[in-house]
């Protein structure tokens, strides 16, 4: 297992579209694998692919109940809506405000090639839509209602303490 290198905001390979995996084997058993490292050693809740470089579609995602991994993911469902901070390793230095489905169903392949359905709803299906976006070149600030500076909101808390 490998921590990989993360792509940032401005780099090309953050907006283009990830090919479908059609092999299956060892190879992409380590890609996860290290997807998953590099995902926990930046403290991230989820991660996509090209946010390491590699255009395929793969997602990994955590949000504190154990890790999630698919290949090939499609959102077939959703339901509601909800509006809540998001932020995003390739794009460090900023949160935004973000619209999503509240409730998602997708379905993908785990890295043995088993069909997997997933039915989420609040943060975990928020992260499956910010990961799922990352494979067609989308950031979560194209969604964004409003963007904050972590500098804004660090000051923000500063102030706060000092009162």
């Amino acid at each position: 297992m490998a921590i990989r290198n993360l792509r940032f905001d401005g780099d090309e390979v953050l907006r283009k579209k990830s090919k479908i995996v059609e092999v299956f084997d060892e190879k992409l058993a380590q890609l996860i694998d290290d997807m998953k490292d590099t995902m926990y050693k930046n403290n991230g809740v989820g991660m996509a692919a090209p946010q390491i470089g590699i255009l395929k579609r793969i997602v990994v995602i955590d949000i504190g109940e154990g890790p999630i991994e698919l290949v090939n993911p499609e959102i077939i469902e959703k339901s509601k809506r909800q509006v809540g901070k998001e932020g995003c390793l390739s794009c460090p230095d900023i949160l935004g405000v973000v619209k999503r489905p509240y409730k998602v169903t997708a379905v993908g392949y785990d890295r043995n090639k088993n069909k997997i359905e997933i039915t989420a709803q609040g943060l975990l299906a928020r992260a499956i839509c910010h990961e799922l976006d990352h494979l067609d070149g989308i950031l979560f600030k194209d969604h964004a209602k409003e963007i904050i500076s972590r500098e804004d909101i660090q000051a923000k808390i500063k102030s706060k303490t000092q009162e």
